[in-house]
Parts: C-alpha cells; structure tokens; sequence
C-alpha cells in the first residue's frame, strides 16, 4: 500500500472521504551484500526461466498458474474491474472495547486524515468513539485482500490499523505448566510492579543497539580498533523471593551520597528450577 492512498469511511449512511498515512518508518541501520574478493555489490537479475535472458521491470506482468505451467495473466485493470465503490471503502460492521482485541492481530498502522469536505464528520466519528471509549472494526480491499481493520481514536486524529485473520495467527508452539504461586510471592511481585510504575513517556525511548552500531561503523570509517565490550556478569545464584526484595530495594528512590562514598554493585538474577 503506497505511503497516501485516498479512500472513504462508511459509517452507517455517512460518506468521510480520508487519506491513508502510513504512521511509522523504519531508522535500521541496513547492509549491503558485497562481493568477498573485491568488495564489489552483490546484485540480483531477474531472468526469463525459458530462454535465460534478463527482464526488464517493464515486461513482467502476474500470472496465475490454474494447471502445470499453465498462466492466465492478471492486470491491474482486470484487479479494477472487479472493485465495487464499497470494496474501495473502508466500511465500520461494529463497534467495541479496544480491550478485547489482542495485540497479535495488529499488523500495520497508518493516520487517517480527511480530506475536503470531510472535517466535520471525520470530527464526529472521532469525538463519538472517544466520548464512548469504543474502537470500529471495519473492512476494506487493498491490493487483491479484503483487509479487517481497527480504527482507532486519539486526542489527536485517527489511527487504522490493519488486522490478521483468525486464520493467520499461529497458535502457542508450546504451552508451559502453570506453577503454584504463593501469596508472599504474589504480593512480592505485585510490590515490585508498582514500584516501576511510571508514565509512557515515547521520546525517552531510543533504540541503545542501534547507537551503538552507529559509533561502531563511524569508529570502522577512521580505522580504529573496535574494543569488547564488558558486561557485567550475573554470577549470583538466589531464590525467587530473595530477588523480588533485592529487586524492590533497587527501585527505592536512591538518597544523595558523595562521589567518594559510591560503591559499584554487581547485578544478581533468579535462576528459578
């Protein structure tokens, strides 16, 4: 799906005409595939399976193999041709609590913006979800799939998520044995949780492999010497609930003490049986 894509919201008998933006982007350091000997790029060639040649982007068309090395082709106007104005729009079956939806079937997230003439009910729509606490589940055709997708109401506008079927979510490839908890323990854990609590603050995030990768490759330019890093190790062996304390003890707030008083510390994890 291209990066703004014009479509509609149905909402009962309400037309909103949108725009789709996709709401993230990806800042990865990526590789390139070189040649050992020399370097050189490593470079893919698309070729005809029956003569050898190289194709160029412009004579590749879609095919759908219906028998053994049997293709009908598909164009894009054929994809077209068969698009209802309501496969074009996204269009709300219901409405519910965005808590009863796990996590595993958000795919792909994109900013809903409306476009003329759609200010005020892309408005309504928004301050009626939020007013109500609901998220709308809806569907739509991108591509060749019929898409489900989450519309999300925020302070700010509306996020569209695109959604997995049923179908497509894999199950636990394993499940584990429940082990008896004991209350000490259980209001152990729970202590240790509030003591973390804090707000979702977004800009205090930052992905520290990825600056690190950076200094690595910036440190590789001028040709110097990459140094190991040292971790601390996790050499102390202690039981659950004595590392539940520890751990609480940690997250107490710290009192002021002098440079001179300050004492490294070695990290100590649970190895549970």
């Amino acid at each position: 799906m291209a990066a703004r894509t014009k479509t509609a919201i149905s909402f009962g008998l309400v037309h909103i005409p949108i725009s789709l933006h996709i709401a993230t982007t990806d800042n990865d350091i990526h590789f390139n595939q070189l040649c050992k000997e020399d370097n050189s790029r490593v470079r893919y060639k698309k070729t005809c399976g029956n003569c050898g040649e190289e194709i160029k982007e412009d004579d590749i068309v879609k095919g759908f193999e219906y028998d053994k090395d049997k293709y009908v082709i598909i164009d894009e106007d054929d994809i077209e041709k068969i698009k209802t104005e309501k496969d074009k729009t996204i269009e709300i079956l219901h409405f519910t609590n965005i808590d009863q939806i796990s996590p595993i079937f958000y795919e792909k997230t994109y900013h809903a913006v409306p476009e003329l003439n759609g200010d005020k009910a892309f408005e309504l729509l928004r301050r009626a979800m939020m007013d109500e606490q609901k998220i709308a589940i809806a569907q739509t055709v991108l591509g060749t799939k019929e898409t489900l997708l989450a519309l999300i109401p925020r302070e700010d506008g509306l996020l569209i998520q695109t959604m997995f079927y049923n179908d497509e979510i894999k199950e636990i490839p394993k499940t584990y044995s429940k082990q008896d908890i004991s209350e000490p323990e259980l209001n152990m854990a729970k202590t240790l949780i509030t003591s973390m609590v804090k707000p979702f603050e977004p800009e205090q995030y930052k992905d520290r492999y990825q600056e690190k990768l950076k200094d690595m490759i910036s440190k590789k330019i001028a040709g110097q010497e990459i140094v190991v890093r040292k971790d601390e190790k996790f050499n102390n062996v202690i039981n659950l609930m004595d590392a539940l304390k520890l751990s609480i003890e940690k997250n107490k707030p710290s009192t002021k003490t002098s440079s001179s008083t300050k004492t490294k510390t070695t990290k100590r994890t649970a190895v549970v049986g």
